[in-house]
């Protein structure tokens, strides 16, 4: 069992990879924004919360986000219960739902705040953060992925100054968040540049070399 986060700049392909080691290890895969845009599909009370400060065009703040992760953590139908007399791991126990081998998270943390939050839920759980996966690509090719990526999906109206600019506050805002994790020596980078069964088999052996150990 091992638990990962995942960060990469818009257009690395974080979620991409996200979903391909989800499937590959039977990892629970956790992405903030899908929590996020599920409640507000949903209507539930969080979800209009989360709605109404969108519409604002303010970013929705760490308590709704935090108690959106902290669920998906706890769910009983997903994440083991670590109180349990028998290992909720097993999948191999007859009439126990099918459990997860670990998880991974992306779109979280974005700060240290965050990140010391993140370390707070995993300890309730009596569980850790194994491994922090940095995916690094160089910028001009992250320009160009996002022009494709908008031109397929009819979003071709990104600048490349627009562009540059989120991929800038990125950055910025993460930059912190990863010399936090370098320091605890959880951090690793992983080369994002070409294509994405390479990437992913990068990971993968970064991944494999860690699980051996455990």
């Amino acid at each position: 069992m091992i638990n990962i986060v995942i960060f990469g700049a818009p257009g690395a392909g974080k979620g991409t990879q996200a979903q391909l080691l989800a499937e590959k290890y039977d990892f629970l895969h956790i992405s903030t924004g899908d929590l996020l845009r599920q409640e507000v599909a949903a209507n539930t009370p969080l979800g209009r919360r989360a709605q109404a400060i969108m519409n604002r065009g303010d970013l929705v703040g760490d308590d709704i986000v935090v108690a959106l992760l902290a669920r998906a953590l706890q769910n009983r139908s997903t994440l083991p219960d670590p109180d349990a007399a028998v290992d909720p791991w097993d999948r191999e126990r007859k009439g126990e739902p099918h459990r997860p081998e670990g998880c991974i998270i992306d779109g979280f943390p974005r700060t240290v705040q965050q990140a010391q939050t993140l370390e707070f839920l995993f300890s309730k759980l009596k569980r850790k953060i194994d491994c922090i996966i940095a995916i690094d690509v160089p910028r001009d090719e992250l320009v160009r992925r996002i022009h494709e990526r908008a031109a397929i999906s009819g979003r071709a109206d990104d600048t490349e100054e627009v562009i540059r600019h989120r991929i800038e506050l990125y950055d910025e805002q993460t930059q912190p968040v990863l010399d936090y994790y370098r320091v605890s020596g959880m951090l690793v980078t992983v080369d994002g540049s070409g294509e994405i069964a390479e990437t992913n088999a990068r990971i993968c052996q970064t991944l494999e070399r860690i699980m051996s150990l455990k």
